[in-house]
């Protein structure tokens, strides 16, 4: 099989390319994605979402090393193995990030990826409900809603967020730099998840131009001297070579692209040759410069059962919604992980927010891992600082393509970032006891009382503590020759090679990370098409 463009990964940024590159009809394009097509029920189904992430064959499993700030522990960071990636499994939320963030990343890079193009983007590929703006889509393939349910208990986290002075935003993604709460927008469409899969590949997958490749997991780059000519996949046991004329594009994200990297020759010479892989360009930094949002789950009890929906996903209840679902697409299974988002700053002399809150009407059983909710009513809020500036690592330990890379996530490494994780905390606990939410809460059962100094709010961190699932940085992009790839996204030392995803920003966006992620791959694709071998895209 031979193609002009081969494209490696299925998640956000692969299928955003795909349908880009695809619009010239003289372009062949492959998409290529280890995990299946995305056809599982529970996939469409907002709240399926909790079955999706305890089934196997549709994720990678990344463990990390042990270390203190996970209290010894290894910690499981979870990606999409099926078509669409982990938008196919994501919790739905979508957050743009500040245009600061992108400005940042343009200084480290080039124009090419600052507000002005990356906001054009968001408003080339957005169909918001809320309509379109000078700063808003509403003709592009990416259907994105507002919540349809307005809990008493919502409202009241809203209010609350109101009563400590932040902006209640109808659209918490306008491009400025306020602390702010409210309803957030979400990929979902008549009561459907919309992942990148349904949004970019649905309507481009009719052309004949485009190929796409599923339960093949891409394991090497093929080379012809420093030349990417295609990529080795395996398929079913067997190897297969799938050659490219004019580019290989890898989209695995920030866990799997520094891996396809090492495996295909391009890393640190010592390490590569510690696994016996030929040596095709040293590049020491691939799978170093790795940035997650280190969060933690806070919970309340509350005072009345009616608040909560803890009852509501158990027993019959549980049954009566997905009827309800599947008769009028809406209700309690029709709803993104969280509907509520709050940015804030965790402490004064701030330009803008350092820390994201995601809130939401129920309470999870840690007990069980996060896979029920607990007997009582309650509520949790995930919260995160956003701009960590701890950088951990992702390595192969093996050439088995099929074995997900471990990783070190090497949190809170400095003091700046521990003092917004601290701060985070506490600005909650004086959010939880505003009205009327306060009158709601009986008691703060996650961390609990017992946590309230520095140090014990820090333990409270390594002990119960959650990866944000958007890490970022492991093949960085940047403008210096250290950098992984260059702001073209092409590869440092060879030829006909690119990243785009997650792993090349330099700089993590201030929230959820799969808008960015699409944004950056459509202003991707311009760039990517200003050096296509046929005539410009239509």
């Amino acid at each position: 099989m031979g193609f002009d463009y081969i494209i490696c990964g299925a998640g956000a940024a692969g299928c955003v390319l795909a349908y880009r590159l695809s619009e010239n009809p003289q372009l062949r394009v492959a998409l290529i994605e280890a995990g299946p097509r995305d056809r599982h029920p529970f996939i469409s189904m907002p709240k399926g979402l909790a079955k999706v992430m305890q089934d196997p064959k549709h994720l990678w499993v990344h463990m990390s090393e042990p270390e203190e700030s996970t209290a010894g522990q290894s910690e499981a960071w979870v990606r999409g193995r099926v078509l669409g990636g982990s938008s196919s499994v994501n919790g739905m939320m979508y957050v743009r990030g500040q245009p600061a963030d992108f400005d940042a990343i343009a200084e480290k890079s080039s124009d090419d990826w600052g507000w002005t193009h990356i906001g054009a983007a968001y408003r080339a590929f957005e169909n918001h409900e809320l309509g379109g703006t000078e700063t808003r889509g509403d003709a592009g393939p990416m259907k994105i809603s507002m919540p349809t349910q307005r809990l008493p208990i919502s409202d009241a986290q809203v209010a609350a967020g109101e009563a400590m002075g932040w902006a209640n935003k109808p659209d918490v993604n306008a491009p400025d730099d306020q602390v702010a709460i409210g309803y957030a927008p979400r990929t979902i469409f008549k009561g459907k998840r919309q992942s990148a899969a349904q949004a970019f590949l649905r309507p481009a997958e009719k052309r004949p131009n485009l190929t796409i490749l599923t339960d093949r997991t891409v394991d090497r780059v093929l080379f012809d001297g420093t030349r990417a000519v295609g990529v080795e996949v395996m398929h079913n046991g067997a190897r297969e070579t799938i050659d490219a004329t004019h580019e290989v594009i890898i989209c695995g994200g920030a866990m799997a692209s520094p891996a396809i990297l090492e495996r295909s020759g391009i890393g640190d010479s010592d390490r590569l040759a510690a696994l016996g892989i030929p040596l095709v360009h040293h590049s020491p930094e691939v799978g170093e410069g790795l940035i997650e949002h280190r969060g933690i789950i806070m919970q309340w009890k509350l005072t009345k059962e009616a608040l909560s929906q803890n009852r509501v996903f158990g027993g019959w209840r549980l049954l009566l919604a997905t009827l309800q679902y599947y008769l009028t697409g809406d209700g309690p299974m029709s709803a993104a992980a969280y509907e509520i988002g709050g940015w804030f700053k965790t402490r004064p002399g701030l330009n803008r927010p350092d820390a994201q809150m995601l809130i939401a009407p129920f309470s999870f059983d840690m007990a069980t891992g996060r896979t029920q909710l607990e007997k009582h009513p309650g509520m949790n809020a995930v919260l995160y600082p956003l701009r960590p500036t701890s950088r951990g690592s992702i390595h192969i330990a093996t050439r088995d393509p099929d074995a997900a890379a471990s990783f070190r996530p090497n949190y809170r490494a400095t003091e700046e970032d521990r003092a917004a994780m601290v701060g985070a905390v506490r600005v909650m606990r004086d959010y939880a006891r505003q009205a009327p939410l306060a009158g709601m809460i009986a008691e703060e059962t996650l961390p609990g009382p017992a946590f309230d100094s520095d140090a014990e709010i820090m333990d409270a961190y390594d002990r119960f503590g959650t990866c944000g699932y958007h890490a970022v940085g492991s093949c960085r992009m940047g403008k210096d020759a250290a950098s992984v790839v260059d702001p073209a996204l092409k590869v440092r030392g060879v030829e006909g090679l690119r990243v785009i995803d997650t792993s090349v920003m330099p700089v993590i966006p201030s929230g959820n990370t799969n808008g960015p992620t699409m944004a950056m791959a459509w202003r991707g694709a311009d760039i990517i098409l200003r050096d296509a071998p046929q005539a410009k895209a239509g």
